[in-house]
């Protein structure tokens, strides 16, 4: 009885140690019924698959995963439809959407720098509305054009407008990210805050010898958290190859 009484806390603790190691992620997507998502780790050297999630008649999903060290993780239901979270240990990620729109459309609860990336997401989107609605334009007064219903003149006109509104918004995104990265220092999702494209611009372009100053900040939160983190060891060599190639410009 003794001995058994000694072996029965120590199952416990293994236990507890086992939960304690994943996250479970689950949730509920509009039209996603009989379907299928996909998940992959953003490992430091590229996407690794790890596995499908089905989608039951009602559109509700559920799977846990054992994480062998802190990392990101894509949830998608196409190569370009999908979303980026941050699970911390024995968090329990709750997803709303719709299936056919995630990227834009998902919420999430549970996993409090799993809402960071989203609220990154929210604002490239807002973006990506305004980028939209200049092609457009540009578009539609081409159109004229051919139409003959409007002059070069006018259509010269309308480019100063729309480049004056892009540069603006190009800025906008810009200052964002600077932000992002200042106030989230030591997080992983800098690292996915630092390559945001607008227009597939890289908002923070490396060939730009002050993109150095903002690798460097990323670099010193990761390795003050994350000091042992594969990402964190990957991106001291990205960091230092960045630095001797702005040092031979």
């Amino acid at each position: 009885m003794k001995r058994f009484c000694f072996i029965f806390p120590i199952v416990l603790l293994l236990l507890a140690g086992c939960k304690h190691d994943t996250f479970t992620i689950s949730g509920t997507l509009d039209g996603g019924a009989g379907k299928t998502l996909w998940i992959e780790e953003i490992a430091p050297d590229g996407p690794l698959f790890i596995d499908s999630i089905p989608v039951d008649n009602k559109g509700h999903f559920k799977y846990t995963y054992k994480m062998p060290y802190r990392s990101l993780y894509n949830l998608h239901t196409t190569d370009n439809n999908y979303i980026v979270t941050l699970p911390d240990y024995g968090e329990k990620l709750k997803i709303g959407g719709n299936y056919e729109n995630l990227s834009v459309s998902y919420s999430v609860e549970g996993s409090p720098e799993s809402g960071l990336l989203w609220l990154l997401q929210q604002y490239t989107n807002d973006g990506a509305k305004v980028l939209q609605a200049l092609v457009d334009t540009t578009e539609l007064y081409a159109q004229m054009l051919f139409d003959g219903k409007i002059t070069n003149e006018d259509v010269l006109q309308k480019k100063d407008e729309t480049d004056s509104i892009y540069q603006a918004t190009f800025q906008e995104q810009q200052d964002y990210i600077y932000r992002f990265l200042e106030e989230n220092k030591g997080s992983l999702s800098t690292l996915i805050a630092l390559y945001k494209p607008f227009n597939n611009r890289l908002l923070i372009d490396t060939r730009d010898p002050n993109s150095i100053d903002w690798y460097d900040l990323v670099l010193d939160g990761l390795q003050e958290r994350y000091p042992d983190n594969p990402h964190t060891l990957h991106f001291k060599n990205t960091t230092e190859h960045l630095r001797s190639k702005l040092s031979h410009q």
